[in-house]
């Protein structure tokens, strides 16, 4: 259910709309006078604008309601729309264009996919504003030598303009460190654009990237803006460009090199201006000369380049990022999971991890799920075998037993006694002889620690 505000001066669709949107919904109709404009401040999930075909008069009352809830989709309705105002409106920041007279199904497909934009909305100002150090530099997870470095570097190149290329493997976080370039850049209250080349299909990723004008092709029954003109002013990140095809390739050059385009099926050249970072898990070098990459797009986006270590290579950030992912996913769940086991956090150190950050978060997150004490434990973690040992060389060796030295005697104790309960069916007298302490003495330690188990009895 949303709250709709519907601006219609002519009072000609206040019964189509009602009939269309009312059921379910919250909608505050306001047909003239000033009276809306005020209205703005109550809340609404979207705002629907019937335009009067009176040219700058309609955009410049679009241009109000995008001043005063910039972050409220505002869809716009009307009669007999030029493509030129279809443009226009695009470029004041309306969410949609719908001819009227629609049908109800139509109608019903906007309104869900502007309530569902207005929740993608709410949830980046949540992390802008509440959680504003996610993108924060200083406040990244880099421990070790290697990503400081990076950091470091990008923390540069978000002060240009110029084309990034990133690369490492799959999982290494090259999305959310291109929007932490955005955000740490002029760009940064402009959209942050992300398309990934290889999920989407060769025939609809020209169309998703370029737009489409009406009957450009079949299906094609109304002008649609593509990812790039969205993107004016900010930064287009493109996921996978090794992934793009040939065809594609070329007209990416183009508008690498000039900032333009045409839209499927049209023949007007719209310019405009965003910073494209690109991303890549394969070597491009080795696709140039394979003849499935251009080389002359090569260079074009090989002008910032950066390559993201693999977790393996960074391991001083392993632990640290690991009790970071604990911790947000355990706010996630609702859980009040504080820590691991030292076991755990040792094979965390060991293990390969070829999945990289996105396997790490992928563990946690299932251990989290299963866990039911306070401490993720071994028998809820899952590694595969055969990533296991042959990656420690000498050097993370001693960082395994820096790690070992550097547990407090507090957490080791604790560990031992969770340990001992577990193996002892819970049952705090076994445990207590298995520790070699009495169970006076083990209950005063489980007081400490806050160890708690669902099936002991509340007033223990």
């Amino acid at each position: 259910m949303g709250r709709l505000l519907v601006i219609d001066p002519s009072q000609k669709w206040e019964a189509f709309l009602r009939t269309s949107f009312g059921e379910g919904h919250d909608i505050d109709y306001h047909s003239s006078g000033g009276a809306w404009l005020t209205s703005l401040t109550c809340g609404y999930d979207i705002v629907l604008m019937c335009f009067q075909n009176r040219g700058n008069k309609d955009l410049e009352m679009l241009k109000q309601i995008r001043e005063q809830v910039p972050h409220t989709p505002v869809v716009v309705l009307g009669q007999h729309f030029e493509t030129d105002s279809i443009v226009q409106a695009v470029k004041e920041g309306a969410f949609d264009v719908v001819p009227l007279p629609a049908s109800e199904e139509k109608m019903r497909l906007v309104l869900t996919r502007a309530l569902e934009h207005r929740q993608i909305r709410d949830e980046i100002d949540y992390l802008r504003h509440d959680q504003g150090f996610v993108y924060d530099f200083d406040k990244i997870v880099a421990e070790s030598a290697v990503m400081r470095s990076v950091l470091h570097t990008l923390k540069k190149f978000s002060m240009t303009d110029a084309t990034i290329l990133m690369t490492g493997e799959t999982g290494t976080g090259k999305s959310f460190l291109s929007g932490s370039v955005h955000f740490n850049s002029r760009r940064k209250n402009k959209s942050f654009i992300t398309i990934n080349c290889a999920n989407i299909p060769e025939t609809l990723l020209e169309s998703e990237l370029f737009g489409h004008e009406k009957g450009a092709f079949t299906g094609a029954d109304k002008m649609r803006v593509g990812r790039l003109e969205q993107g004016n002013g900010g930064t287009v990140f493109l996921d996978e460009i090794g992934e793009m095809v040939p065809s594609l390739q070329s007209k990416m050059l183009r508008v690498l090199e000039e900032k333009s385009f045409e839209r499927l099926g049209g023949n007007r050249t719209i310019v405009f201006d965003v910073r494209i970072i690109a991303a890549t898990n394969r070597d491009l070098e080795t696709l140039v000369a394979e003849g499935t990459f251009r080389e002359d797009l090569y260079y074009r986006i090989n002008v910032l380049r950066i390559h993201l270590p693999p977790l393996r290579e960074r391991r001083k950030c392993i632990v640290p990022l690991a009790k970071y992912i604990l911790d947000k996913v355990s706010r996630d769940l609702k859980k009040k999971i504080f820590g691991f086991e030292p076991s755990v956090l040792e094979s965390f150190l060991q293990y390969a991890w070829p999945g990289n950050l996105r396997q790490l978060k992928n563990v946690i997150e299932r251990a989290a799920i299963l866990e039911e004490s306070d401490a993720i434990s071994g028998e809820n973690i899952v590694l595969s075998e055969k990533s296991y040992g042959t990656v420690v060389a000498a050097g993370d060796r001693s960082l395994l037993s820096d790690y070992s030295r550097s547990i407090s005697l507090e957490h080791q104790e604790r560990a031992m006694i969770l340990l001992a309960l577990r193996g002892n069916d819970w049952v705090q007298k076994e445990a207590a002889k298995r520790l070699g302490v009495s169970p006076r003495a083990l209950n005063y330690k489980i007081k400490k620690f806050g160890i708690t188990y669902k099936g002991w009895r509340k007033h223990r």
